[in-house]
């Protein structure tokens, strides 16, 4: 049915996808088939200082409205079938009844809260340990809440970020997802609000929406958001999600056992569980998918943000390429290399080697979030090395190594990583590192050609009414090619076990899954 659609061009269906961000806004309308037909984004201003990071609730509004005109101007109307919207995970506001914005949009990473948290983990214990994440964080859309309701007007609402455009797309009050509510305290068992721990703490009934799985039909698209956004009249409007289950969605990581793995300023995994993991130190959360199966998932504090600050003004494009030359074809590098043209691309030059090779652990920031809770871990580097060529491949292989030892961890909490590893991020432009990344894995990782959440929110739109399947499109799949650098992953693993930070448990089990 879906091949008959993509061949029949006039009833090719097209889905809306909306990244509502940090940054900015970005819309994109996306055929079954994959075709992106427009896409078009606009910035977004944040206030910050200190602590403090807000945004205008009117101004997601209007850059929405403008991203979704400028990218459905050449999109036959009669075509569009369904609009979802992500957002940034835990900002939330507060609105009047009849969705005005009473407050600013406290945005994701806003901290002013943080005096709510150790009362919210002392009534919600039980919750959230049956929920597998244990406590809450300073920066979750819960502490917020009670920190704005006190200076409230009577009858004040909580919103999520996409719950107030989405109350605009339809004209009226709509229910939150699933997962924008994961960071509010939502039991994602029972799919309701845990009212009992709410009433304790002080959060009446009638200030919460409704809640509902991403990909549920919030209504239509009413006339005077038609005429704003150009979205068609009575165009459904579907649930969304947080940005990270939308990327997820967009990688195409979404049966059990597969994982998408971010490799951006810091990395973040998400995979695809059956049953709920719980992990005793509280680094792996899960949301609730669509089909009511789970979605775990962690964010380490490394990452390619390191390169920025080690690197800044060079071309990374052209370190990359002189490792590759310098060290061979594959981006393993260890006490096997030799000499030779065939392992070096140049007849006659030596490659480089050393008994131990160097590696760096590339904290962007202080402190550890996953795959253990160190917030005293500072980076290091195991090693010295020569030059820039040797320090950038030295973080390089660190920031593989983490990856590695995050999937060591997940498996030690019985998360099955038997699937698809799909790779998306900005460092996915550089070949020698996807290489590197294959190999320390020992696993074929999967590129695909686009993996943006505003996609993934087409294909959360399109659901089963569509052909979600052919809305992602692959790259190119690297195989492992070289060696899996066993001997400097475990040396890395007991440095930061030595040093106080990996627990003994964690580190035993990835010398366990290293052994021949």
């Amino acid at each position: 049915m879906a091949a008959a659609r993509r061949d029949a061009g006039a009833l090719v269906s097209v889905w809306i996808g909306v990244d509502l961000g940090t940054q900015s806004v970005r819309a994109m309308a996306v055929t079954d088939g994959g075709e992106v037909l427009g896409a078009a984004s606009r910035p977004l201003t944040s206030h910050r200082d200190g602590p403090r990071h807000e945004q205008d609730p009117e101004e997601w509004w209007r850059q929405l409205a403008a991203a979704t005109r400028e990218a459905l101007r050449d999109v036959p109307p009669e075509r569009i079938r369904g609009v979802a919207v992500a957002a940034t995970s835990g900002t939330i506001l507060l609105t009047s009844a009849d969705g005005t914005a009473l407050t600013p949009g406290l945005m994701y990473d806003d901290r002013r809260a943080a005096a709510e948290v150790a009362r919210i983990d002392s009534v919600g214990a039980a919750v959230w340990e049956r929920l597998g994440y244990q406590r809450m964080q300073a920066n979750w859309a819960l502490p917020k809440l009670l920190w704005l309701l006190p200076d409230a007007p009577p009858g004040a609402r909580l919103a999520h970020q996409n719950d107030f455009v989405n109350r605009r797309l339809v004209g009226r009050g709509v229910a939150t997802d699933l997962s924008n509510a994961l960071k509010t305290g939502v039991d994602l068992i029972e799919e309701r609000w845990p009212y009992e721990v709410f009433d304790e703490l002080g959060v009446s009934a009638e200030t919460l929406p409704d809640v509902v799985r991403p990909g549920t039909t919030l209504g239509t698209v009413c006339a005077e958001a038609a005429a704003i956004t150009g979205i068609p009249l009575g165009t459904p409007v579907i649930a969304g999600t947080t940005d990270g289950c939308a990327a997820q969605l967009g990688a195409g990581a979404m049966t059990p056992g597969s994982w998408n793995s971010v490799m951006g300023t810091t990395l973040v995994l998400k995979g695809v569980t059956r049953e709920l993991i719980h992990d005793p130190l509280g680094v792996v959360y899960s949301h609730r998918a669509p089909d009511g199966s789970w979605l775990p998932g962690g964010a380490s504090s490394t990452g390619a943000g390191v390169l920025t600050r080690e690197f800044a003004g060079q071309d990374l494009d052209a370190l990359s390429a002189q490792a590759a030359a310098r060290y061979g074809p594959t981006a393993g590098f260890g006490p096997a290399a030799r000499f030779g043209p065939a392992a070096t691309g140049g007849a006659g030059e030596p490659v480089v080697t050393a008994a131990e090779p160097v590696v760096t652990y590339p904290l962007v920031s202080r402190g550890e979030r996953f795959p253990f809770v160190a917030p005293e871990a500072e980076g290091f580097t195991l090693g010295r090395p020569a030059d820039d060529i040797e320090r950038y491949v030295a973080i390089l292989r660190g920031a593989a190594f983490v990856e590695r030892l995050c999937f060591d961890y997940l498996d030690l909490l019985g998360a099955p990583a038997d699937g698809e590893i799909v790779l998306t991020g900005g460092a996915t432009r550089s070949a020698y590192w996807n290489q590197l990344r294959a190999d320390v894995l020992g696993r074929p990782v999967t590129l695909r050609e686009n993996a943006e959440p505003a996609l993934g929110m087409a294909v959360l739109a399109a659901g089963d009414k569509g052909d979600a399947a052919g809305m992602i499109r692959t790259r190119a799949v690297v195989d492992p090619a070289g060696p899996r650098m066993d001997e400097t992953y475990l040396r890395f693993v007991t440095e930061l076990e030595g040093r106080g930070w990996l627990p003994a448990s964690a580190a035993d089990h990835a010398r366990e899954r290293t052994a021949p």
